[in-house]
């Protein structure tokens, strides 16, 4: 029974993470489509798709080491 106890904490962790990604993530483009939408295109707005690229990166991560 604990086997199942740990495995539920896991994908529990694993759902926590994931929804605070996907909420980062959403943030993130909602501001940077602002920001272009105002003909901001500078240092910021690049960093925003850096940043944007990185958290794709480890919702990726995060449903690689789920499927294992």
């Amino acid at each position: 029974m604990s086997k199942l106890d740990e495995v539920k904490e896991i994908l529990n962790t694993l759902r926590i993470a994931m929804s605070i990604s996907f909420g980062i993530l959403v943030v993130t483009i909602t501001g940077l489509v602002d920001r272009l939408d105002n003909g901001h295109v500078d240092r910021l707005f690049w960093a925003g798709i850096t940043f944007s690229v990185l958290i794709i990166i480890v919702i990726f991560q995060l449903i690689y080491k789920n499927i294992r």
